[in-house]
C-alpha cells in the first residue's frame, strides 16, 4: 500500500480531515425534508457557554456566537505560539455544571504513524491524547495536559453525571497483532486533573481492527452507559457502575451498526410523569450507519486480512440514520435516514457521510454535523418523534 493511500486509509481513525474529499455546506447529499440547513459550515462539537453564546473550534482557535450560528467570532488561538500542538478534528467539548469548557483530542504535530502490514502491528506509533480546560468561556485554555503517548485513535465523547463527574471517552493501540483498545478518563476535581479506567480490549487485528470510537449516556440508575464502534454488524455495549472508573459487564449491544462511530445523546426535552411519582429522563437519540442501505440486506464487506481487520466487515457510511429510544436504550424506534449522499460512484471518504457530531441547542432542535461529507444540518425533535404524555 502507498503512503499516500495507507494516509487515506487511516484518516478516519485518527482524526484527519482528508482534502479534498471533505465537502461543505450539505454539497452532493440528500437530507430529509424535515432537515434545514445550519446558517454556518463550522464543525462541532459545539457546546452552549453564558447561557446564549455558542462555543465552537476547529484545530487551532475557538469561535463564538452570540446570534445562534448566524455570525461568528474571530477565531482566538487555543495555543501558545511556543507549544507544539495541533488539535484534531476529531474531539470532544464539553461545558460542565460550574461552568468549566474541556477539551479532549489528540494531537496531530506528535502524530507518528508506523503501520507495517508485514508485521501486522505499528510498534512505534503514537498519537497523544491531550486534555485542557477554560475558565472564562473559552477565550484562554489551562491545565493542559497528556493523557497519554500511545497511539490513541479518536476522541468521541463527554459526559458529566449528575452528582458532577466528568467521563470522556479515548483509545489506544494495542500490540502483537496490532489493534484498538478503548478506555475512559474521568475527573472529579472540576477537570484539573484525570483517572484512567481499565482497558476494555476484545481482540481483532488490523490497523482498523479491534474496538473504536465509544460514546457514552448516563442510565437514570447512575451507570454509565458505553456503545462501542466494532467490526462485528452492531455496537458492543459496556456499563460502568462506578462513573466510568472501571468497565466490567461488556457485550454485544443489538444494534445493528456499519464499522464506524455513532453519537448517543440523552436529550433534555422530555421529563414527563413515569406513572410513579417521579419524572421520566429524557429520550435518548442515536446517530450512525447502518450495516447496509435502507431496506437492504448486504453490503460489500472489507477487510478480514489482518490488515484493516481479523474479520470482513461493512464500512457503509453512504446513509446516515437516526432513532430515539423511550426506554433508555432497551428498545429503539425505527431508525430515520436523515442524509444520504448522491453520487454513489465518488470514491472513499468522499462519498461518505460519517463521524457525527450532535448539539441540542434548544430543548426541541438538534444540529447535526459530520466530519465525513460535510453534513451541516438541523432539524425539529417533535417532526420525528411524539411528545410523551
Amino acid at each position: 500500500m502507498s503512503d499516500s493511500v495507507q494516509f487515506r486509509v487511516i484518516a478516519a481513525i485518527i482524526g484527519i480531515t482528508v482534502t479534498p474529499s471533505f465537502v461543505h455546506g450539505n454539497e452532493g447529499l440528500w437530507l430529509d425534508s424535515r432537515l434545514h440547513p445550519l446558517p454556518t459550515e463550522k464543525l462541532g462539537p459545539f457546546v452552549r457557554i453564558n447561557n446564549d453564546d455558542v462555543l465552537a473550534i476547529d484545530e487551532s482557535a475557538s469561535y463564538i456566537s452570540s446570534d445562534h450560528g448566524q455570525t461568528w467570532s474571530p477565531g482566538r488561538p487555543l495555543f501558545p505560539d511556543e507549544q507544539n500542538i495541533r488539535g484534531s478534528n476529531e474531539r470532544a467539548l464539553f461545558c460542565t455544571q460550574s461552568g468549566v469548557v474541556i477539551v479532549a483530542f489528540m494531537n496531530l504535530a506528535a502524530r507518528h504513524w508506523t503501520w507495517s502490514d508485514q508485521l501486522g502491528d505499528a510498534l512505534e506509533a503514537r498519537l497523544p491524547t491531550y486534555v485542557m480546560r477554560s475558565v472564562d468561556g473559552g477565550k484562554t485554555w489551562q491545565d493542559i495536559q497528556e493523557m497519554h503517548n500511545d497511539c490513541s485513535g479518536a476522541v468521541r465523547d463527554m459526559i458529566q453525571k449528575q452528582d458532577g463527574r466528568i467521563i470522556f471517552t479515548a483509545m489506544k493501540l494495542s500490540h502483537n497483532p496490532g489493534r484498538h483498545s478503548v478506555l475512559t478518563y474521568s475527573s472529579t476535581d472540576d477537570c484539573k486533573s484525570w483517572t484512567a479506567s481499565n482497558l476494555i480490549d476484545l481482540g481483532g487485528a488490523g490497523h482498523h481492527g479491534g474496538v473504536t470510537e465509544p460514546t457514552l449516556a448516563e442510565l437514570p440508575d447512575g451507570r454509565i452507559w458505553m456503545l462501542i464502534r466494532t467490526n462485528w454488524g452492531e455496537f458492543w455495549s459496556a456499563y460502568s457502575h462506578d462513573g466510568g472508573q472501571f468497565w466490567r459487564v461488556i457485550h454485544p449491544s443489538g444494534v445493528a451498526a456499519s464499522s464506524a462511530p455513532g453519537i448517543l445523546r440523552r436529550l433534555t426535552s422530555v421529563g414527563t410523569d413515569d406513572g410513579a411519582g417521579g419524572k421520566r429522563a429524557g429520550r435518548l437519540v442515536l446517530i450512525g450507519n447502518r450495516p447496509y442501505p435502507d431496506g437492504k440486506t448486504a453490503w460489500p464487506l472489507s477487510g478480514g486480512d489482518n490488515r484493516w481487520s481479523a474479520t470482513p466487515v461493512s464500512n457503509h457510511r453512504e446513509e446516515l440514520s437516526m432513532a430515539f429510544s423511550e426506554d433508555d436504550g432497551k428498545t429503539w424506534g425505527e431508525p430515520v435516514v436523515i442524509a444520504r449522499r448522491r453520487d454513489t460512484n465518488a470514491v472513499g471518504s468522499a462519498r461518505w457521510v460519517a463521524y457525527p457530531y450532535l448539539f441540542e441547542t434548544s430543548p426541541s432542535e438538534l444540529w447535526i454535523t459530520t466530519m465525513q461529507g460535510g453534513l451541516r444540518a438541523r432539524l425539529k425533535v417533535p417532526d420525528f418523534v411524539q411528545t410523551r404524555k
